[in-house]
């Protein structure tokens, strides 16, 4: 059945009448579902919930005492903490203020900490623990507004650091003696204020400051809600870092739909936690689905015999039915009798390592590899692929759950709302709502990165089809030219290896200049191990077992099969495996776990220059 972006039905009503604000939406919603259940967090080993009325209740306490500590109407309080419940009251409580939320990583490294708040003039920061709070610390003389520091898990010195306990408990004294405080800030918020300043973790340079108002987030919210792909019904698992865009706007959906979340970004618990919550959708970057691809197909793999035959058979009928039911049919005859055996014998025992539930999850801040969705698709198991970027509040496109309105390999559909044009380059522009207005404080990038009559430069270069299916290609600063002319999109060679090699963590493909592509290669800590034990070194550590001969004859297999798919100047012609997994920690890597390309191959230049050294 084929279907294009022009015939979807959508509720254009949700955004011409959308809430002034994300605080006015919140309130809406308190007062439409007062004893539903908002938020779930763990508590110990078990799981503990809050109405939306006590969600309210706490954030209106918090929203009192940051007025009390002076803050005034869109001035700025950062949050420095990991996914967790404080941050959403925290994040609630600074919209119900009138303030602006400035998001950052706790990861972030001091001396970016500094420029953050001091670019975005943040006055209080709310921070996770003392770690986070001797950061700050360290970092003062380098934040003179910065009034107060709350922590979250730890107690105040009575001075310049007060806790989160002890901010909501002199807002609700305030709320007291003046109960119609924070009604008052919120009915005097405009679609116009500001809301949030993200700074882009950037993959080079210092991190840029993009405001974001509330009508940006607001138009994300209705967009969603008018496509109909959730409703009241659905529960969210929500792990990803709220810092980033993509867990930020996935915050701000149940704001308007009404379905509750489960809030806990613990990464050592994600697996465990999406088994337990049995959410009905997820939000995830594709490391998490291309780890879980290659971390069952390698054991099935491993065990051998009848039950790989059997997981294989089963995946074969799982992709057969996937096609039928993309196209809107269902499967018949003896494709439906062999379906309902590999169902029940193989697929729904991986659906239900997913809790069983799941009716989509939504992937994206990075490419997902398409034989990967594919796969999940044979488990039953739908991914639905997204584009969108910080300056463009998150989901720009996305890919519809019903039959005709996805497309594997790409984004999808815009949302409504939203503009698409492709430049002579080839480069994606956008406009639309959800857009911002400019960099803070950087003239020059606004400049050159947005028209005067609104279009955004994505950076990314990508094609329409006949449909009205966004395809990505890869980030245009990312390509390269080959000494002999040719051009190379790096991002999707990466993306087709993690597909075929399971073992894959990274590749990174280099060749700008050069006589031939050559790549650096990591492979999965955890699913490399497996492949170990079968192969004689039980025990070994990840740097021998990455460094052996055996391990690279066989990545030197998934190279070949990879380079069997790709023309004779974008072939990977030498590779070095690296004897560590790249990391945030290290600077490989963004928060967003999206890779910082010249970094790594600046920091590994030896290593790649020795491909190209003359015998």
């Amino acid at each position: 059945m084929s279907r294009s972006a022009a015939d979807e039905k959508v509720d254009l009503s949700l955004i011409e009448n959308r809430a002034p604000s994300v605080a006015h939406m919140f309130r809406d919603r308190v007062a439409a579902l007062p004893d539903a259940e908002a938020f779930r967090y763990p508590v110990g080993e078990g799981w503990e919930s809050l109405t939306w009325t006590q969600t309210r209740d706490r954030a209106y306490a918090l929203a009192a005492g940051l007025v009390l500590l002076g803050v005034e109407p869109e001035e700025r309080v950062a949050l420095m903490s990991a996914t967790r419940l404080e941050w959403v009251l925290a994040d609630l409580a600074v919209m119900c203020a009138g303030a602006a939320t400035t998001t950052i990583y706790p990861t972030t490294i001091p001396s970016d900490v500094a420029y953050i708040m001091a670019d975005s003039a943040s006055r209080v920061v709310i921070a996770e623990d003392s770690t986070q709070v001797e950061t700050l610390r360290q970092q003062r003389p380098q934040m003179p507004e910065v009034l107060k520091v709350v922590v979250i898990d730890g107690e105040g010195d009575g001075d310049w650091v007060v806790s989160f306990a002890e901010l909501e408990e002199s807002g609700r004294g305030r709320l007291a003696a003046e109960a119609d405080l924070v009604d008052a800030r919120i009915d005097a918020l405009t679609p116009d204020h500001l809301a949030t300043i993200i700074y882009t973790s950037g993959t080079t340079g210092r991190p840029k400051g993009v405001p974001l108002t509330h009508s940006a987030w607001t138009y994300e919210a209705a967009a969603v809600d008018a496509i109909g792909i959730l409703s009241q019904e659905d529960l969210q698992f929500l792990w990803l870092p709220l810092a980033h865009v993509f867990g930020k706007v996935l915050l701000t959906l149940p704001l308007q739909i009404g379905f509750p979340t489960a809030v806990d970004g613990r990464p050592d618990k994600i697996v465990e936690n999406v088994g337990v919550v049995k959410p009905t959708f997820m939000g995830a970057a594709p490391r998490i689905f291309e780890r879980a691809y290659g971390k069952i197909t390698t054991m099935i793999e491993s065990e051998g015999g009848v039950k790989a035959k059997l997981f294989g058979w089963a995946t074969g009928v799982g992709k057969q039915v996937g096609e039928i039911r993309g196209a809107g049919g269902e499967p018949g005859g003896l494709l439906a009798v062999k379906y309902r055996l590999a169902d029940k014998l193989v697929l729904s025992k991986i659906r239900d390592r997913f809790g069983g539930r799941v009716r989509f999850f939504i992937s994206g801040s990075a490419a997902l590899n398409e034989d990967v969705a594919r796969w999940f698709d044979a488990m039953g198991l739908l991914i639905l692929e997204g584009y969108g970027l910080t300056e463009t509040s998150a989901a720009s496109f996305v890919n519809r759950p019903h039959p005709g309105g996805y497309k594997f390999g790409t984004v999808g559909w815009p949302l409504p709302g939203t503009e698409v044009r492709i430049a002579e380059d080839g480069e994606i522009l956008l406009r639309g709502p959800g857009v911002t207005a400019g960099y803070h404080q950087l003239d020059d990038h606004t400049a050159e990165s947005l028209s005067e009559d609104g279009w955004f430069s994505t950076g990314d270069i990508g094609e329409v089809d006949a449909n009205g299916f966004l395809t990505i290609t890869d980030r245009k600063k990312d390509l390269f030219k080959t000494s002999g002319g040719k051009y190379v999109a790096p991002s999707q060679i990466e993306s087709m290896f993690k597909g075929i090699c399971p073992y894959a963590s990274q590749l990174i493909v280099e060749g700008d200049g050069r006589k031939f592509v050559s790549a650096l290669i990591t492979l999965d800590p955890d699913v490399i191990t497996g492949w170990a034990a079968q192969h004689g070194m039980a025990g070994d550590s990840y740097s021998q077992i990455v460094t052996s001969e055996a391990c690279r004859e066989m990545v030197q297999g998934y190279v070949d099969e990879l380079n069997s798919q790709l023309n004779r100047w974008e072939q990977i012609k030498q590779f070095h495996i690296l004897d560590h997994d790249l990391s945030v920690e290290a600077g490989d890597l963004t928060p967003s776990m999206k890779l910082k390309r010249k970094a790594v191959t600046t920091k590994y230049k030896e290593e790649l220059d020795k491909f190209y050294v003359e015998s």
